[in-house]
């Protein structure tokens, strides 16, 4: 037998728990002391299975994002009621929990790397690397560890695959949805990018509400949807699609519209 317990990927449970409670504790204040962070959906949070479930959300920073679900999952699976008060609930953290993230990202240096050993599911982005434009093949082994990471807890993916807003989603996120079924639930967070920089990890502003609202489960026919009509769930569920913009210059619009169609060009893997 074992001496330590290992997850799906091979990490070690105890290692990953001393992680996650180290970031829990270090990370807290950034949403209760330095700003302020607007919680609504915890009970939705309560009434989940403890696996098969894809949170979709918006991006607006590579790590304050994650390190606050983290926060707000495991608060609400302790009680909590749309708060993440007394950082207790980070000693005995849910284990499978896990991110979609760009391995070149969780490799760029020490820090990223010990989050990633918290619950990264890395995989290599199809159409960016090295800050420059590709186009390469979806890696099988990549959907693979997301759906064995579906099943076995959840998964917080971000379907835009970046995080400037009001960009396409990503068809592979709807592939997968039919792939595996789990129970998709949306979320849609603000405030992160005005109060952190790109990356998260620094604090810009202080005294900024953020908030972050979990939305009732997608009703979704796995076996009849097709692929552009989950597309279309998933982006008006995290707010977005166009139409929630409020201004749009005939410039952005253009620049929009043009990087959609490309994109839609791009997904040879994906076609049916």
């Amino acid at each position: 037998m074992p001496l330590f317990k290992r997850n799906i990927f091979g990490q070690i449970l105890f290692f990953k728990k001393i992680i996650i409670r180290i970031f829990g504790l270090v990370s807290h204040g950034r949403y209760r002391k330095f700003n302020s962070l607007h919680i609504e959906g915890s009970e939705i949070l309560r009434n989940l299975p403890d696996s098969n479930v894809l949170f979709i959300s918006n991006h607006q920073t590579y790590f304050a994002d994650v390190a606050a679900m983290f926060h707000v999952f495991n608060a609400s699976l302790k009680g909590r009621d749309d708060n993440i008060k007394n950082v207790g609930y980070i000693w005995s953290p849910k284990l499978n929990i896990y991110f979609v993230a760009a391995g070149e990202t969780m490799r760029s240096g020490i820090l990223p790397k010990l989050m990633a050993y918290g619950g990264s599911v890395s995989i290599d982005r199809t159409w960016r690397s090295a800050g420059k434009n590709v186009n390469r093949q979806v890696k099988n082994s990549d959907i693979s560890n997301i759906g064995k990471a579906i099943e076995d807890g959840w998964v917080i993916t971000f379907p835009q695959g970046t995080t400037t807003p009001f960009r396409p989603i990503r068809r592979g996120t709807a592939h997968i949805i039919k792939t595996y079924k789990p129970i998709v639930v949306p979320i849609v967070i603000d405030g992160f990018r005005r109060s952190f920089d790109k990356k998260g990890l620094r604090i810009k502003k202080r005294n900024v509400l953020q908030s972050m609202v979990i939305k009732e489960p997608l009703n979704i026919d796995y076996e009849n949807e097709e692929i552009a009509d989950i597309v279309t769930k998933i982006e008006f569920s995290i707010e977005q699609h166009k139409s929630f913009l409020k201004v749009l210059s005939p410039k952005d619009a253009e620049e929009y519209l043009n990087e959609e169609e490309e994109l839609n060009k791009k997904r040879k893997f994906w076609t049916s």
